[in-house]
């Protein structure tokens, strides 16, 4: 994975200890040294070199030869998440949407060619899909990544879909480029969108922007549901105005939050006194 910069400044140690913690997921929350080395495209030397470093750090830990990843982790994507103020803002929202609709909803935000998920509250239902925070799929077959993919001006659209998803799923061939982006014209002036199986089957969901301060589009919250127990027009009729209303208000609190007047001062250092 690491050798791929092209900057001057670009440090190749720190992106193969990134690989490394990127290798880790729910399918494969252990690893042993050659899978580790082999799933971050490493000789092993330089493998065990870095799990040791992040052992150090605190982000890894080992137990009878493998590997594993430990909550410290989280204070990486957390840091993130809570500079935003978003996640504060928008759980007590989701909760309320979730109990009003039965359904299990979440946000996320785009990153290159995939949405990632930043906040979920789910309900139990047999959908074939695993979902937790900082899952990753392809933008263009979920209905969240399509009202994000709609927010972007033509010369970055062009950009985000000429990267590889980093989902791990295969590549979706069942629409073409031009028929997707007549899709993402038509959500950008109804305001949501829809995806009906197009991730897995069984999987539909509807999705609406969520905006910043400034009006601009940061996030998506979506209402998934199971094909075989909602229909289409019942996802609709029932839980898009619910879902419209609930990110409207997430939209309009965050919008406060962010114009909040707010600084930090340091204290300057006092003398030392006897």
């Amino acid at each position: 994975m690491a050798g791929r910069g092209t900057g001057p400044d670009f440090v190749e140690a720190l992106a193969r200890g990134l690989d490394v913690l990127a290798c880790f997921d729910a399918d494969r929350p252990v690893m042993s040294l050659s899978d580790v080395a082999a799933a971050a495209g490493l000789a092993r030397p330089t493998a065990r070199r870095l799990l040791l470093t992040l052992e150090e750090l605190g982000f890894v830990r080992t137990s009878a030869g493998a590997f594993q990843l430990t909550p410290k982790v989280l204070t990486l994507g957390m840091a993130y998440v809570g500079a935003l103020g978003l996640w504060d803002i928008a759980r007590p929202h989701l909760e309320a949407l979730v109990a009003r609709s039965g359904e299990s909803s979440s946000m996320a935000q785009l990153d290159g060619s995939d949405i990632v998920y930043v906040a979920r509250v789910a309900v139990p239902k047999l959908i074939a899909l695993r979902v937790e925070i900082g899952t990753r799929f392809p933008a263009a077959q979920t209905s969240q990544g399509k009202v994000l993919l709609a927010a972007l001006p033509a010369e970055e659209l062009a950009a985000a879909l000429a990267e590889p998803s980093r989902s791990g799923l295969p590549p979706y061939i069942g629409r073409s480029r031009e028929a997707l982006e007549t899709e993402l014209t038509e959500v950008r002036a109804r305001g949501w969108a829809l995806a009906d199986e197009e991730l897995a089957p069984g999987v539909r969901s509807v999705a609406v922007p969520v905006r910043d301060a400034t009006g601009a589009v940061r996030a998506a919250m979506n209402v998934t549901v199971h094909a075989a127990e909602t229909s289409i027009d019942r996802l609709l009729t029932e839980h898009l105005p619910l879902l419209l209303r609930t990110a409207g208000d997430v939209s309009a609190e965050w919008a406060l939050w962010q114009s909040r007047p707010h600084a930090e001062v340091r204290r300057a250092d006092r003398p030392a006194t006897a």
